[in-house]
């Protein structure tokens, strides 16, 4: 059995992408093609930008969606997903990988997305943090304690818990948690406070856009964040 995991937000690097538009005409192609539906060269800022260029939330979301999918159709026939998931953004290049969503329409749903977080990065000033070494039970109740905003936001496994929130907050977290016994309490590369209630504003913008989006009868089942099952249809 093959699963297919796609990645989220902070998984960007300068030149992403490069080797596949130089090694592959399909990937030039689709390359060349969302530069003209995002309305802006978004291949020159993934292969030749810098680290803080790819940070910014409606220059991300995109990246890692085109690295992800055209990666995925340039396997061709030896692309066979029996199960595909993705972690927040990455569940939308799953919906793409198992043809709920044309790429197209992947595209355009993963720009409206990224517009709207921004927006809300702007108004908000915010960050992430990784949190390793700790039962989620403590990292809950530091972050209880901490004046702001900053909330338990991904639980990726035991032991490995990401904070979402205010930068002042998560600075506090941080030290705090790292006094608590953290192994490891550092800041991730994104560009905002990510599933936490920060952004509430784009959550009406996302919803909409979702609603507008046709989605199609998958190949494939896809695990998602909600609550861990899988769905033959994610409708």
């Amino acid at each position: 059995m093959k699963a297919y995991v796609f990645p989220g937000q902070g998984a960007q690097f300068p030149g992403m992408g490069k080797d596949l538009f130089d090694s592959n005409k399909s990937a030039q192609k689709l390359f060349e093609q969302s530069n003209e539906i995002l309305g802006f060269k978004i291949s020159e800022i993934m292969f030749f930008g810098t680290d803080e260029d790819l940070k910014q939330t409606n220059v991300t979301q995109p990246a890692v969606f085109l690295h992800s999918v055209i990666l995925a159709k340039s396997l061709g026939d030896r692309f066979k997903p029996d199960l595909v998931a993705g972690h927040s953004l990455g569940e939308i290049s799953a919906l793409v990988a198992n043809e709920c969503l044309t790429f197209e329409d992947g595209l355009l749903l993963v720009n409206k997305r990224a517009k709207a977080m921004q927006k809300a990065c702007e108004e908000n000033p915010s960050t992430m943090a990784a949190i390793l070494g700790l039962e989620d039970s403590i990292v809950e109740n530091i972050c209880s304690q901490i004046d702001g905003i900053v909330v338990p936001a991904n639980y990726n496994c035991p032991g490995q818990l990401v904070i979402s929130g205010e930068i002042n907050a998560i600075n506090n977290a941080i030290e705090k948690l790292t006094a608590a016994g953290a192994r490891r309490a550092l800041k991730l590369p994104v560009g905002g406070a990510f599933h936490s209630p920060l952004m509430e504003s784009a959550k009406k913008e996302l919803e909409n856009a979702i609603d507008n989006t046709t989605f199609h009868s998958p190949i494939c089942p896809i695990y998602q964040n909600v609550n861990g099952n899988s769905f033959v249809n994610p409708q």
